[in-house]
């Protein structure tokens, strides 16, 4: 079979702006380099400042007018000049050893933890990226002592990091000074499971994996399927609103969790775990728990709706020329696919070639390299009907034109090694090098612009590859270098939000703003709408102990 190598090219987009904020000098700061790697986090725009412990939900500055309106465009330039400094927060206390005495007192010695090897693991992100310098790492059994804890550090005005699997790519779940780290870890027991409903109740620190585990045994299936599930807590997947590969099929957590419990920075224990799927009373509070990346509350419980595991599940593995049959082609499977469609991913040739060069045991499916590749997965309940309708459909894309090969996996075994394909990029970028990951929300004929538009910008200087969940418009865009360094990223950032942000897209599709993008949040929300967050943030969190430096921009927390 003929096949053709089409790169489409694209004009080279360049926006001038410089931040709308000045750096003040202090002495009390933490330099980060713009290279962002361990030790060296890289932000842009203005400092952390605190004198009063209160949030500037104004957004005032002399050069900004008084018409909101003009707000969004002036601030849409937020964050884009030099690397600046955040700065330790100075109302925040220090630990001493009668904080660490307390802690011990109410979770025994053995879950106070102050091994430097354990805290070097726990103050540095999986992709070693980010990394803070904690000294004390609390494993609390229950939400109790969840309370107990956090109703201390309230009190003394420590802060703290809710941490989980710690698999996160924003740094949201390390800290970046030394706030205490409260890990969820040993609250790890499913509560209850209705086989009728469907409904499950779990404690936070949950492994996604193991979750998915039990529900096999009772002939159910997790709605939330990543390719972190070996590690990641479900609390970390609610508080970060996870998408992950069956978005397509079974909708966002916003959709799929019906309760949860969370404590507040003050002890406080909310119980909005409820198991119904109808619940019109009052305000839905649990939605403001769901992606708020532990800043209002800490999760320690979760009920969610999960499915019926069906008997039929079929793979396909296709090749396309270019990235306009992809789109042709996810119309098609939502048109002729639509009751049983799945999984929806694409991935470009030069993820495949990443994936193959750096993984062991991996080749591709199809008979020869092509531009772009699409995983569809079909779930339903007649297996002879399914394969049929997969087949019969990637027939007809393929007289069609839009599909240039293809095959349909005949085992389990085969359906593992075309998800090992797609789910091992993550870890073929970390083999290559320094990588600059961007995680995105586009309309789905504007994804791959911004690939062929970066390219041109950076030619020979990095590798630029786009995959990610095509079903539902979320490009991962990843850029690999040998190294990381100032030059490579100056001309990365600001350029990706500011495209980002010009084409009515998200800066962040699922995986969170963390310590990485809270300065960036402009691009995706008006100063109104994020005014209204840090209003909801100082309510919920006055001291602002709860994951401090994250989700909202610095500017809000000073003057």
């Amino acid at each position: 079979m003929m096949m053709q190598k089409l790169r489409r090219s694209g004009e080279l987009i360049r926006f001038g702006c410089k931040s709308l904020f000045t750096s003040r000098p202090n002495k009390n700061l933490v330099s980060r380099s713009v290279s962002g790697f361990v030790n060296h986090y890289k932000s842009k725009g203005k400092l952390f400042e605190l004198s009063d412990g209160n949030y500037n939900t104004e957004l005032h500055h002399p050069c900004i007018s008084r018409n909101l309106g003009m707000l969004l465009q002036q601030y849409k330039c937020f964050g884009s000049s030099a690397a600046s400094k955040i700065q330790r927060n100075p109302l925040f206390s220090s630990l001493d050893s009668r904080d660490v005495s307390y802690f011990k007192e109410i979770l025994g010695e053995k879950n106070v933890i102050e091994d430097k090897e354990r805290l070097e693991t726990a103050n540095t992100d999986w992709m070693h990226k980010y990394k803070g310098s904690s000294k004390l790492m609390l494993l609390p059994k229950n939400t109790q002592e969840v309370s107990q804890i956090l109703q201390y550090c309230d009190s003394r005005r420590l802060a703290v990091v809710p941490q989980g699997g710690n698999t996160g790519l924003v740094g949201g779940s390390v800290p970046v000074f030394d706030e205490v780290i409260i890990n969820v870890g040993l609250m790890n027991k499913v509560l209850a499971f209705d086989e009728v409903s469907g409904v499950l109740v779990c404690e936070a620190g949950c492994i996604l994996e193991n979750l998915a585990t039990f529900l096999d045994t009772k002939g159910f299936i997790m709605p939330l399927d990543l390719g972190a599930k070996g590690s990641c807590h479900i609390g970390g997947n609610v508080s970060t609103n996870a998408g992950g590969l069956r978005l397509i099929r079974y909708g966002s957590l916003h959709g799929t969790v019906l309760g949860l419990e969370a404590v507040t920075a003050n002890g406080n224990v909310l119980d909005m775990l409820g198991t119904l799927r109808k619940d019109n009373t009052g305000y839905d509070l649990k939605h403001l728990f769901i992606g708020s990346e532990g800043s209002l509350g800490i999760v320690t419980k979760v009920s969610i709706l999960t499915q019926p595991k069906l008997s039929s599940v079929n793979l396909a593995f296709i090749a396309c020329k270019d990235y306009l049959s992809c789109q042709k082609l996810l119309v098609e499977a939502k048109r002729n696919l639509g009751e049983i469609l799945s999984a929806f991913e694409f991935l470009d040739n030069n993820s495949m070639d990443l994936v193959l060069n750096h993984l062991d045991g991996v080749r591709n499916p199809v008979s020869c390299s092509e531009n772009f590749y699409i995983l569809i997965e079909t779930t339903g309940s007649d297996e002879t009907n399914d394969r049929e309708k997969l087949e019969a459909f990637l027939l007809k894309s393929l007289e069609k034109g839009l599909v240039s090969d293809g095959v349909i996996a005949q085992d389990i075994n085969q359906a593992s090694s075309f998800w090992r394909i797609r789910e091992g990029i993550t870890e073929a970028l970390q083999k290559a090098g320094a990588v600059y990951k961007y995680d995105l929300s586009l309309p789905v004929e504007e994804i791959y612009n911004i690939v062929n538009d970066l390219r041109g910008k950076l030619g020979d200087l990095a590798n630029v590859m786009g995959y990610g969940h095509l079903g539902d418009g979320n490009l991962h865009l990843n850029i690999s270098a040998a190294e990381y360094n100032d030059k490579l990223l100056g001309l990365i950032e600001p350029y990706v939000y500011e495209w980002t942000s010009k084409h009515r897209g998200s800066i962040s599709a699922e995986h969170g703003l963390g310590v990485m993008k809270a300065n960036e949040i402009f691009y995706s929300k008006s100063p109104e709408t994020v005014a209204l967050m840090a209003s909801i943030k100082k309510l919920l969190d006055p001291k602002g102990i709860l994951n401090p430096y994250k989700v909202l921009p610095h500017s809000l927390f000073s003057h």
